[in-house]
């Protein structure tokens, strides 16, 4: 836990909850703008035989739950990585177009502070592509126009409440894990970003998942959505807070021969035989670009809140809500 010393939101509660509307409503008009995207409805629950479930890491316990009229079990989402996926094929998208939704999710397993909830909400966006678009130049193309709507946002945010004074910079950096680990190899994962974000701003860092150099991954990503060599994670330097800021982990979607070998890597090929990874290596899904923007996250930083429970409504433990309250950190 981080407690900025003599913090004091910028916003009452009642302020806080209108402004809050306004970073949502701006930012997922200016995305669905900026990428082609259409609003759809989302599901909370899958099927745990569907295979559809994002694993996240690989270890985090889903919530599920067996049902009175249906067999088997199903599953609260962790995100909708892969139902996104299917939604397109479904739906009939086509090359340049997509899809965004809002993504409500829990994650019992997350360690809760500052920036971590158990409760976790995210624009779920994907957009279909072609062969010739699976490279690092395209990708980057994305990151630009998402970090130009984070911008716009802030801006009319700022227009409507002027005590409000959180920048940030249009320009992103760009930078592989690897060549973080080269820059910084004596520091852990987390404090290569503090550094990088730090004198960078706005950064986006790239290839996520898969090990590096020196044996160790910067990060875990499931084997089974994300190309660990064309993806990555949006980073704002958070001056509240005085650390960097993870709002969005995106990426180039695992092709046919991507996703093969991930699996192979992570020791999981067993699951090829679920419809979705089967829909994959056999050509039936499109190829997609997609992503995850934390609702709570982006509102956070916008408004300067030292705490995500400022901003949403989930469970905390009762000595953090009192340690909150004693350094002006007031949860809903």
């Amino acid at each position: 836990m981080i407690y900025p010393d003599g913090y004091k939101s910028k916003l009452t509660q009642r302020e806080t909850q209108y402004a809050i509307k306004t970073v949502k409503d701006t930012f997922q008009q200016k995305l669905g703008k900026a990428l082609n995207l259409d609003r759809i409805t989302a599901p909370l629950m899958v099927t745990r035989a569907s295979g559809i479930n994002d694993d996240l890491n690989g270890v985090e316990r889903k919530v599920h739950f067996t049902m009175k009229n249906i067999e088997g079990e199903a599953e609260v989402v962790q995100s909708l990585a892969k139902w996104k996926r299917m939604a397109l094929y479904k739906y009939g998208y086509k090359h340049g177009e997509g899809i965004y939704t809002d993504m409500n999710a829990i994650r019992r397993d997350d360690d809760t502070d500052n920036l971590h909830s158990l409760f976790v909400d995210q624009w779920d966006w994907c957009r279909v592509i072609t062969k010739e678009e699976r490279n690092a130049e395209f990708l980057k193309e994305i990151v630009k126009r998402i970090v130009d709507a984070i911008v716009d946002t802030n801006e009319a945010v700022k227009e409507k409440y002027p005590v409000l004074s959180f920048e940030m910079s249009r320009e992103v950096y760009f930078i592989t894990t690897q060549e973080m680990e080269d820059m910084y190899p004596e520091l852990t994962p987390g404090e290569r970003e503090n550094a990088v974000v730090k004198e960078h701003g706005t950064v986006f860092i790239q290839k996520i998942g898969g090990a590096l150099r020196s044996g160790k991954k910067h990060d875990g990503r499931a084997p089974d959505y994300d190309d660990w060599e064309l993806n990555g994670d949006i980073f704002a330097w958070n001056d509240t807070l005085g650390c960097a800021f993870e709002i969005s982990s995106m990426g180039i979607r695992v092709d046919a021969e991507s996703l093969h070998r991930q699996l192979e890597t992570e020791g999981c090929p067993e699951r090829e035989r679920f419809p979705f990874h089967s829909m994959i290596l056999d050509g039936t899904l499109p190829l997609t670009i997609g992503g995850g923007i934390g609702q709570s996250r982006l509102c956070m930083l916008l408004l300067q809140k030292a705490h995500i429970g400022e901003v949403q409504c989930a469970v905390w433990s009762d000595e953090m809500r009192d340690e909150c309250e004693k350094h002006g950190i007031i949860l809903l």
